[in-house]
């Protein structure tokens, strides 16, 4: 072999090399970024050669479908959601322009007939036969009838907030309602822009001070500590100095000698203050950590779609481990503290089942194009919040909310409904965040809420409470 015959050898061997290098690349390591770019024509006719599972909630309404149409002489299937806005935060979207969110992207693998299951590696056959591949019909838990309810309660008082119902005993998503909201078939493009941020799942990712809602919290850390009983007195005085400044009762109203349960009943924050002062930063912050505050709840949604709750800084960073907080103002639900609905509805689902914290669930079970089914979930316990003892006392004191306190507008005829309500100051003159958490019944409760009224004049109990009674009724007529 002569020199220039060796050199070309070498050079096209390396050559070889390379592509065989650059062929792995792209086909391994870089093929979920690949086909991650919009601008992957073959991937788009792809995803629109396949019909898409349908989205269906409890009571059977459609809320997401494929409809066949033509592209370039194929057949593809294009999404859309017959009942526009109604659950339009939750349920997400499917879209060649934005891409996916909600529960259209954490549930994608079902919708798409792409999970490793059986009828996975079928689909995958006939996805190279170049037959129609069909995803997988998804139910889920949520009630369309109560969300319903639910969203026009929030719509017809003009006001941006959400209403989040579970099942204590499943963690079964029964109602999950965000104000405002949009249209995933015609709205995507003008929700990007609207100031009001309809694609924002305020359920999940609004963080908001759950203000007196948050009492439940240090009481449950109090009576499992020893700290109080139900029966410990205080005096009730109408301020208190805390960190050199005054604490007050809202309206300044003194209440005189009482006990702690009259103090939860009643919402008195001078009460509560001393409460968290005596607990303590260590003791309150276990105790958070055990509903599921300063982490995301791992649930079937988008991780970057459920904001962890927790204490901030003024950066809107999560506090580092013991950094320095005002615990009597925490302990109130104010300060630094930031919750959203979702968080404040597993604590009252916490308080009625017992003490345990349930896992969020959305889906009621999967069936293959065929109608057997694929997958139905079963609850899932991620730790216990308090013990049996303490949630046994706050269900009764958390009845007496409604029946004798703050939470009287959240009464249902027939129904025992057990709450707290919560109305936190915004620093906006005038607006407070308006909520209501509780649970019902009282005993072996059906459902578990929070309801969360952005920028109001009122209080919880006035603005949020009604709310409550509106979708328990909702509720209770679907199951009678």
């Amino acid at each position: 072999m002569n020199r220039r015959i060796g050199n070309l050898f070498i050079v096209l061997a390396v050559g070889l090399l390379a592509l065989i290098g650059m062929t792995t690349y792209w086909q391994v390591w870089a093929r979920s970024s690949l086909e991650a770019r919009q601008a992957n024509v073959r991937l788009v006719y792809r995803d629109l050669a396949i019909d898409r599972g349908a989205i269906v909630s409890s009571d059977g309404v459609t809320l997401a479908e494929s409809k066949p149409g033509t592209l370039d002489g194929r057949t593809v299937y294009y999404r859309h959601y017959p009942t526009a806005g109604l659950a339009a935060q939750l349920v997400g979207y499917s879209s060649l322009l934005a891409g996916r969110a909600g529960l259209e992207r954490s549930l994608d693998p079902e919708l798409t007939g792409s999970t490793g299951d059986l009828a996975g590696v079928v689909n995958s056959f006939d996805r190279m036969k170049g037959d129609t591949v069909r995803g997988d019909q998804v139910v889920l838990r949520l009630n369309a009838a109560a969300q319903k309810v639910a969203m026009e309660q929030l719509t017809s008082l003009g006001v941006r907030g959400s209403v989040v119902v579970l099942d204590p005993s499943s963690g079964g998503i029964l109602v999950m309602a965000s104000t405002p909201t949009y249209d995933p078939n015609t709205g995507l493009e003008k929700a990007l822009s609207d100031p009001g941020s309809p694609l924002l799942n305020r359920a999940t990712q609004g963080l908001y001070p759950p203000g007196s809602t948050f009492k439940v919290v240090t009481a449950a850390s109090a009576l499992d500590a020893g700290v109080v009983t139900p029966d410990t007195k205080f005096p009730g005085p109408a301020c208190i100095n805390s960190g050199g400044q005054p604490l007050c009762n809202y309206h300044g109203h003194a209440y005189g000698p009482h006990n702690f349960g009259y103090a939860l009943i009643h919402s008195i924050n001078t009460t509560f203050a001393k409460v968290g002062a005596e607990l303590g930063q260590d003791k309150l912050e276990a105790t958070m950590r055990g509903f599921g505050f300063f982490s995301r709840f791992p649930w079937d949604y988008p991780p970057e779609q459920t904001l962890p709750s927790g204490i901030f800084n003024r950066s809107g960073n999560m506090i580092s481990a013991n950094a320095p907080i005002d615990v009597p103002r925490v302990a109130i639900g104010q300060e630094r503290l930031l919750a959203t609905p979702l968080q404040m509805a597993e604590v009252a689902a916490a308080v009625a089942n017992g003490g345990q914290i349930i896992q969020p669930e959305p889906v009621q079970e999967v069936r293959a194009p065929d109608g057997s089914v694929v997958r139905r979930p079963s609850p899932v316990y991620l730790g216990r919040a308090m013990t049996t003892e303490t949630a046994a006392t706050l269900r009764g004191l958390m009845k007496q909310v409604v029946d004798e306190g703050t939470g009287g507008a959240a009464a249902v005829a027939g129904l025992d409904v057990a709450g707290k309500t919560g109305t936190a100051e915004t620093g906006r003159a005038g607006k407070n965040d308006a909520w209501f958490i509780g649970f019902a019944p009282a005993e072996a409760s059906r459902y578990a809420f929070a309801v969360l009224v952005e920028d109001v004049a009122g209080t919880g109990g006035d603005v949020a409470a009604p709310i409550v009674a509106a979708v328990l009724r909702a509720l209770t007529a679907l199951t009678t």
